[in-house]
């Protein structure tokens, strides 16, 4: 018993000498937020959509090609003469020097640039909500994970609060041993509960040190071992919501109905774009040309040609086989699929919210149950230890009066983390998420 004490007292030791870096709430979601890895990834793509929003890539600007060409024949030339003889030359060398610059720009192509503008547009924001949806469930399971970590040394402490209590008992019994008013049995029975405590308080290290690990993943650490210390001790919940503002603000600004709404609206430009194809097309080109031909067997030693070109190009499709048909019937139904799909996402978020809400009130009330619990329990603690060193308790009942004691304070933290939680995917849900790090 002395050993396992030992080792306990080492291991506890160990983590407070190592563990010098002190985080709080804030300071574990900003580091999240600059370095986990999927959110990097998140805000990659957006910034992607941010560079295809450009004028450019909608059509409104024209374009201009410069192109070059440099080209020579090396030639033999035999010629058989009708009145008899033969021709002969050799080492005929033409080149010719081509340089041109051209111009197009599409002066109307049936709304298709300005629609394709507003669609790039709506893709760009569609990206920052994105990346914002990804912030946010970090920052929950950041949350989470930071508190999950509280409770799991919360749990701990109670472990050992349990061994004090099961050490006091083997004290008390092997006094009572000595002065021959207990039996050995009871001092063994003692040492047995003793044994099991220490068991499961070795258990919850083990627990407490993969909650610190989980923690550091989410923030990206490079030693995912760095051990810590929280500033946070306790875990408390904000008893400060109301349904029907909840309901309010998520409706407005809950992201995942974002995005969802976003998703519609590019559809529906989808749609126009199919349909510009009806109306026609105005295409302007224009250019300059530069030409050189030089001839080693000619009357001319070189020929050069330059000159600009110009002109409008005015076109509209007639038949297409019927595509253009198939291709709007197709979009109408897509852009049915994203209204859907907005309706799917809005019930779903209304029912979490119910759920959730319902879930946090239930819980504050176990709080203050629990709590009531936990006084009396203690009450009950003190008196049957009194009443155990008097003789008029026995070891069981001793035992289960601890085992409640212990029982209640493990489900009230239970239920503060899981109170917690509630207020988590409240906050998630209505768009509020960020207040934690403000």
């Amino acid at each position: 018993m002395k050993f396992i004490y030992l080792s306990l007292f080492i291991i506890s030791s160990f983590s407070a000498i190592r563990a010098q870096t002190v985080y709080g709430l804030k300071d574990c979601i900003g580091i999240g937020l600059e370095r986990n890895y999927s959110l990097r990834v998140a805000r990659n793509t957006e910034t992607i959509a941010k560079n295809n929003f450009t004028k450019g890539n909608a059509g409104y600007l024209p374009s201009l090609d410069l192109s070059s060409r440099y080209s020579g024949t090396l030639n033999n030339t035999t010629q058989n003469l009708v009145a008899g003889g033969q021709t002969v030359t050799n080492g005929i060398n033409n080149t010719t020097t081509y340089a041109a610059l051209s111009l197009g720009w599409t002066i109307f192509d049936g709304f298709n640039v300005q629609t394709t503008y507003k669609k790039l547009n709506e893709l760009q924001e569609l990206g920052a909500l994105n990346t914002q949806l990804s912030a946010e469930n970090l920052i929950t399971n950041v949350i989470s994970g930071y508190y999950n970590y509280i409770l799991q040394v919360q749990m701990l402490k109670n472990m050992e609060y349990a061994m004090e209590l099961s050490r006091e008992r083997l004290r008390i019994d092997e006094e009572r041993y000595l002065l021959g008013s207990s039996s050995k049995l009871q001092v063994l029975q003692s040492r047995v509960y003793l044994n099991a405590d220490s068991s499961r308080l070795s258990k919850q290290f083990e627990v407490v040190r993969t909650a610190q690990v989980g923690l550091n993943e989410l923030m990206a650490l490079e030693d995912l071992g760095t051990q810590f210390q929280t500033k946070d001790v306790t875990i408390e919940v904000l008893p400060q919501f109301t349904y029907e503002k909840l309901l309010d603000e998520t409706l407005s600004r809950n992201s995942s109905l974002l995005i969802a709404s976003k998703n519609k609206t590019v559809s529906a430009y989808d749609y126009k774009l199919i349909e510009s194809r009806s109306y026609p097309y105005l295409n302007f080109s224009s250019g300059y040309s530069y030409n050189l031909n030089t001839y080693s067997n000619s009357t001319n030693k070189n020929q050069i040609t330059n000159g600009m070109n110009y002109g409008l190009t005015l076109g509209m499709s007639l038949f297409d086989g019927f595509n253009q048909k198939r291709s709007l019937q197709n979009s109408a139904i897509e852009l049915q699929n994203k209204e859907l799909k907005y309706f799917e996402v809005e019930q779903g978020v209304r029912a979490d919210l119910i759920t959730i809400y319902n879930a946090y009130s239930n819980n504050l009330r176990l709080i203050t149950l629990e709590e009531q619990n936990v006084q009396t329990a203690t009450e009950n603690l003190d008196i049957a230890l009194e009443s155990y060193k008097l003789g008029s308790l026995s070891g069981i009942e001793l035992r289960e009066v601890q085992k409640s004691l212990l029982d209640a304070k493990e489900r009230l933290l239970l239920i503060h983390y899981q109170a917690k939680l509630a207020e988590i995917s409240l906050m998630l849900i209505s768009g509020n998420i960020m207040v934690y790090y403000e």
